[in-house]
């Protein structure tokens, strides 16, 4: 996928429609709390009753949690989200929220989405949250979720998520590659994540400007998540830093008023210059989570996380 980046960072590029929700957006975070500023527990909670910053996207009916063989003192938590026929595939998604915050309940009206129009399976992976359960908690429970898709079925699979889980989605791909376990794992859906945990230039440089994320938020869920800062300058850690050989086909995609920018494009360029097929889409205008709204960049940020699932599973 080839595109004139130059055209996409022009300010013309940015829709009325988007330019208008982000202002309303962002006028109305500034009435709310910062999430660095809350207990994680009370903001979880919030979310959980449908209190948040974005609009509630489940628990709804249609969906179930299943009982999973667990990581060592992880939950062996999923939830299903099933086609409405045999499904020809399993999309294993994973949720967001900074490795502090979310549930995979919550994106319940999005994974029956998936699993309605792209005719897979969904299985979303209850991970254990930071700060209570730092690195790698997250990523050994993502393993083995991933390990029993794997060895329950013999379905093409492709893993996917936002932010932290598209972080996710990367580092349990390199850990089946390290277990020769990515046979079966056709692509990655990668939707804004981050991956370089020292931060990367966009992100280092964004500042105090409250739009979903900033500056002071990331810093608060890398420092939840990796306390200290042991582990982000390695590759297990940060994806970014990984020899990128031998993997799957990746869609990655960004807004370009996410602080998370830089993230998604090198990764993507570095997924190509190891060998691997990558898809770029980058929205004029897009803020971290954009895809959460009603707006028209995020209902074709969605459809194209649905097509590449088609795609790759088809082949």
């Amino acid at each position: 996928m080839t595109f004139d980046l130059n055209r996409l960072f022009d300010p013309s590029a940015i829709s009325e429609e988007t330019a208008d929700f982000n202002a309303k957006f962002e006028s109305e975070l500034a009435k709310l709390p910062q999430v660095h500023k809350v207990d994680p527990v009370l903001t979880r909670q919030a979310r959980a009753e449908g209190r948040g910053i974005f609009p509630s996207g489940g628990p709804l009916e249609g969906s179930t949690w299943q009982e999973i063989p667990g990581a060592e003192g992880g939950t062996g938590r999923v939830r299903i989200s099933e086609p409405d026929g045999p499904p020809k595939g399993i999309y294993l998604h994973i949720h967001g929220g900074g490795w502090t915050i979310g549930a995979p309940d919550q994106y319940d009206r999005f994974n029956q989405e998936i699993a309605r129009t792209a005719g897979v399976r969904v299985v979303s992976v209850q991970y254990r949250l930071a700060p209570e359960h730092p690195w790698p908690a997250q990523q050994l429970d993502c393993m083995a979720a991933a390990r029993w898709v794997i060895d329950t079925t013999d379905l093409p699979v492709v893993i996917g998520g936002e932010s932290a889980g598209g972080h996710l989605s990367a580092t349990t791909a390199l850990g089946l590659r390290e277990e020769e376990k990515l046979t079966r794992i056709r692509g990655l859906a990668l939707t804004y994540g981050c991956f370089d945990l020292r931060m990367t230039p966009s992100m280092a440089t964004w500042g105090e400007r409250y739009l979903v994320l900033s500056t002071p938020i990331v810093d608060w869920f890398t420092e939840n998540t990796d306390p200290g800062g042991k582990h982000r300058g390695t590759p297990e850690m940060s994806p970014l830093l990984a020899d990128l050989a031998k993997m799957p086909p990746a869609l990655f995609q960004v807004g370009t008023f996410d602080p998370l920018l830089d993230d998604t494009l090198f990764m993507a360029q570095r997924w190509r210059a190891a060998g691997n097929q990558a898809r770029l889409a980058v929205y004029p205008g897009g803020i971290h989570a954009f895809d959460m709204f009603e707006i028209t960049i995020a209902k074709q940020c969605r459809a194209a996380v649905i097509d590449f699932i088609k795609t790759s599973i088809a082949h």
